[in-house]
């Protein structure tokens, strides 16, 4: 795969300038891996710069990290979700990267992956992990997990998702500085898949490779905890984005029970002119007037959410898009492409060709009727065609 120059990688950058290219690594206790990550990534994207935060690590990691080139820096709140909202705020660049310090993603993926962000162009492009059957990576039931997330995201927020539990991605500038990162650990994947979907900001997917943590690397996730976390955060971002459906499901609830309650109680009213069960029916019109205010809760919320989204999308739209090249892969040695010349206007002279300093004296012998030179009757031409 050949290696992309960083003068091809502008994404929003100022023309004369090099692009910033960033990419950030959150690790706990990463000292086997991080060196050959940080190593990996600049020998895939040459230009590249890598942050690595230090999130209260206990081993070497930030000093294996220094020592193979990357920039690194500390957050002392635990959870990726705290490291990577530190670092979109702290970092100026015009592509952003996010890959864990794990080495179980492939790096040279990577310039693959920036080509398309540009080429779209995108402002997400979403590393979908590559597993082999036959030799998972996945810890088991992650894979089940991760399928069943995606399936349920998809349908809760109208969008297609293939792995949204990937940490392993590339953004734009735009996205990065328009994105709120509220969560605090690895559910911090689920609220930037949902921040796509909901603003509906263009994005791709791109194969990588995944394998297996190396030998005397140990996983810091937990499936139950996390699997919980991930639900909760579902459960949040839908209440927050799609507020009349949530609020839609109680209201429904709410009415049922009021009618399920109140039934009996109004059949016995009609026929004998008593209300002999008084706590039933207060609870069936408490119910009721919980399902109405349930409901007026998701209609103002949701005024509220196109408010908010408006907001988030003028945010967007401030920031420069990715500039999309003609041919952002080069191999090393190819000649640069030069901007093509512009058509010469009739009568003026090429651009390298010279000019003399002084037109030449037509000759005193000339007759009346000598025949005009093609250039000078075109200019004739076109002066008459203008008066």
């Amino acid at each position: 795969m050949g290696q992309i120059e960083p003068a091809q990688l502008a994404a929003g950058a100022r023309r004369g300038k090099a692009p910033r290219i960033a990419a950030i690594v959150p690790c706990h206790n990463e000292e086997v891996t991080v060196a050959k990550v940080v190593t990996d990534l600049k020998a895939a994207v040459p230009g590249i710069t890598v942050y690595v935060y230090d999130n209260r690590s206990t081993d070497a990691t930030a000093q294996r990290a220094r020592e193979a080139g990357a920039v690194v820096r500390s957050e002392e709140r635990a959870g990726k979700g705290n490291v990577i909202r530190r670092a979109f705020s702290d970092i100026e660049a015009d592509v952003y990267v996010t890959i864990d310090g794990d080495d179980t993603y492939e790096a040279a993926d990577l310039p693959a992956m920036i080509d398309k962000l540009l080429s779209g162009p995108c402002d997400h492009v979403l590393g979908v992990r590559q597993d082999d059957p036959n030799n998972s990576a996945y810890r088991p039931g992650h894979a089940a997990g991760n399928a069943a997330f995606n399936r349920l995201t998809g349908r809760l927020f109208g969008d297609t998702v293939s792995d949204m539990l990937s940490g392993y991605r590339v953004y734009s500038r735009r996205f990065v500085k328009s994105f709120p990162a509220l969560s605090k650990r690895f559910e911090i994947e689920t609220e930037l898949t949902v921040h796509q979907m909901a603003l509906r900001l263009p994005g791709a997917e791109h194969p990588v490779g995944f394998r297996d943590r190396p030998a005397g690397s140990e996983s810091k996730l937990s499936t139950v905890k996390d699997g919980v976390r991930i639900l909760l955060t579902l459960a949040r971002l839908l209440r927050v984005e799609r507020p009349t459906a949530f609020y839609g499901v109680i209201t429904a609830l709410l009415a049922l029970g009021s009618v399920c309650f109140g039934a009996p109680v109004i059949a016995e009213f009609l026929s004998t002119g008593l209300v002999p069960r008084l706590p039933t029916a207060v609870l069936a019109a408490s119910c009721a007037l919980l399902a109405a205010l349930s409901g007026v809760a998701g209609l103002v919320l949701d005024g509220q959410r196109l408010a908010r989204r408006e907001v988030a999308r003028l945010r967007y739209l401030a920031l420069a898009a990715p500039a999309p090249t003609r041919a952002s892969r080069i191999e090393p040695g190819m000649p640069r492409r030069t901007a093509p010349l512009r058509p010469a206007r009739a009568g003026a002279p090429r651009r390298g060709v010279p000019v003399p300093a002084t037109a030449p004296a037509a000759p005193a012998h000339a007759p009346a009727s000598a025949p005009v030179p093609r250039p000078v009757a075109a200019s004739i031409a076109a002066a008459r065609h203008v008066g």
